[in-house]
């Protein structure tokens, strides 16, 4: 079954670090939410982040050798996700359903939706790779008990 990831864009408000007077009630709400996505046997993963500022970005280049960079946040707020769900899902459409049940109220909310990758989506993948892949993916179920 396809996997979705819900994207929260992240706000002003997300990145001051401060709480909005709100709080206990969103996250009340965002309580329920992910209990409905729980009993719909729908929620593989879902996590915020904190402010940007406490975190930093390592950026590569095509140079072989080349050390890849660091630079420390903060970071400009349009580029930037406050937290996730990962979801698994028949379709697009379904995926776009619970986005829409977000519990959001602010005006510059954004949840993005978009389709997981797998190995599977790719043309011209080797068994070698393939076979690769579903052995890493066996190890990881293993390592969370699955």
């Amino acid at each position: 079954m396809p996997k979705f990831a819900l994207l929260v864009r992240a706000t002003p408000t997300s990145e001051s670090g401060t709480f909005p007077p709100d709080m206990n009630t969103l996250l009340t709400e965002m309580a329920a939410y992910n209990d409905a996505l729980l009993a719909a046997g729908v929620l593989l993963a879902g996590d915020g982040f904190l402010p940007s500022s406490k975190g930093a970005r390592v950026r590569f280049s095509s140079s072989p050798d080349a050390e890849p960079s660091v630079e420390h946040g903060p970071f400009d707020v349009a580029s930037l996700v406050s937290g996730y769900w990962i979801l698994k899902m028949e379709s697009l459409e379904e995926a776009i359903g619970w986005a829409k049940k977000v519990p959001f109220k602010a005006d510059d909310a954004v949840v993005e939706v978009r389709q997981v990758s797998g190995v599977e989506d790719f043309e011209g993948v080797s068994d070698e790779v393939r076979m690769l892949d579903e052995g890493l993916r066996k190890k990881l179920e293993e390592s969370q008990g699955k």
